[in-house]
């Protein structure tokens, strides 16, 4: 899907005026002259020196906060967005991803470009920018335009966009071999990166998605909290669902904690990035919905006994003997809180729950939460229908 025409094209072409005098400023600051080249001629393209590997430069440019007010871009609070202006840390996000040379990447929101130029000069193949905000498509489009041949843009929503054909085929791996050549970064908005990256684990249980290459890698940014939930070792207060579906999947690694000062505008959290490789064998070895469930029915009452959330995986009728056979087969001691459970103990549980859903397949399909709402909704109607009575009664009198 294309973007709209880029800057100095058509109905673009005052914003392409008015950028010229920034280009030529970060040109003058580099001491070369931008505007007076052809397109052919732009200083970038590997630069061939002696007995040395080739280097990727990008031509003189604006500075991403010059790009910010040229296209007056404003972060939109309703999207959780923030800007990374710095480019050293930029470019320490890109080094968390490993070696990009000749690689091909995927950006997710990559906003006003700045990961994306500490990208381009790590020397990848090819680039996939995906955004949803269009605003931010023209300044892309300038960097497109200094890189020609090796970004993509896509203007959508990366929750629905299928990246199962994102990559050239010839960059399959076998899932026992070493990951391929394929990164997915980005400074995710908040409000976007724990449905995402449940999605993508979802993606790599089945091996589907961008994992249908091989174990690609994820270098990603969250809200220090949600990095703190997907690190976290048994017996620490941050253990969580995500701890248990991620590990179970991935190797996954808290690189490093960017300051909120260092964003535009400040969140009121700081931002750790993320790295994570699939494993080559999941350490819960069921499919993901019935993992998915099991963890979640346990973290429902966090800070009660682990037995409470394990009840909840059960209609209400033989719910207490169905319980205890579980816990006794799986061999964890109820009295446990979630957060102490270890990756073992939810193996245990996990594959002790199929084997009872495979004795009742109803088993899988109960809803503890519907159950209630069926309670609640049989109490108000109940209650609805003495009450006229009530009122009469208390007429008559």
């Amino acid at each position: 899907m294309r973007g709209p025409p880029s800057p100095g094209h058509g109905a673009n072409q005052g914003s392409e005026n008015a950028h010229a005098p920034l280009r030529a400023r970060s040109a003058q600051r580099r001491g070369t002259s931008f505007s007076g080249l052809a397109p052919s001629a732009h200083p970038f393209c590997l630069m061939a020196v002696p007995g040395k590997v080739a280097a990727f430069h990008l031509p003189p440019l604006p500075t991403v906060g010059e790009i910010i007010k040229l296209f007056r871009l404003k972060a939109q609070k309703q999207l959780s967005q923030n800007f990374l202006l710095d480019l050293r840390l930029t470019e320490k996000i890109v080094r968390q991803a490993g070696e990009l040379k000749n690689a091909h990447v995927c950006e997710v929101g990559p906003g006003p470009g700045g990961i994306t130029r500490s990208i381009l000069t790590a020397g990848v193949e090819q680039l996939l920018l995906i955004e949803k905000d269009a605003r931010f498509i023209p300044g892309l489009q300038m960097l497109s335009e200094a890189a020609p041949g090796k970004v993509r843009i896509v203007h959508g929503d990366i929750l629905t966009y299928k990246m199962d054909k994102a990559f050239p085929k010839h960059l399959k791996k076998n899932w026992e071999d070493e990951p391929p050549d394929i990164h997915i970064i980005g400074n995710l908005p908040f409000s976007v990166s724990t449905p995402l990256i449940i999605k993508w684990l979802e993606n790599v249980s089945k091996k589907d998605g961008p994992f249908i290459y091989g174990r690609t890698q994820m270098t990603l940014s969250f809200q220090k909290e949600v990095a703190e939930r997907l690190t976290a070792n048994p017996g620490s207060k941050q253990r969580s669902r995500l701890s248990i579906m991620s590990q179970h999947l991935c190797t996954v690694e808290n690189c490093f904690i960017i300051p909120g000062q260092a964003f535009v505008p400040k969140p009121e959290v700081d931002v750790a990035v993320v790295h994570f490789t699939p494993l080559v064998q999941p350490k819960i070895q069921q499919p993901f919905k019935l993992v998915e469930k099991v963890v979640q029915s346990v973290f429902q009452f966090r800070r009660k006994y682990c037995f409470r959330g394990i009840e909840t995986l059960f209609p209400e009728s033989g719910r207490l003997k169905r319980t205890e056979q579980l816990m006794m087969t799986a061999n964890v001691d109820p009295t446990l809180r979630p957060f102490q459970l270890s990756m073992s103990h939810f193996r245990n549980l996990c594959n002790t729950y199929r084997k009872m859903c495979d004795e009742d397949p109803s088993l899988f399909a109960y809803n503890y939460r519907e159950e209630l709402r069926q309670k609640k909704k049989m109490r108000n109607l109940l209650k609805s229908t003495s009450q006229p009575e009530q009122t009469e009664e208390e007429n008559q009198l």
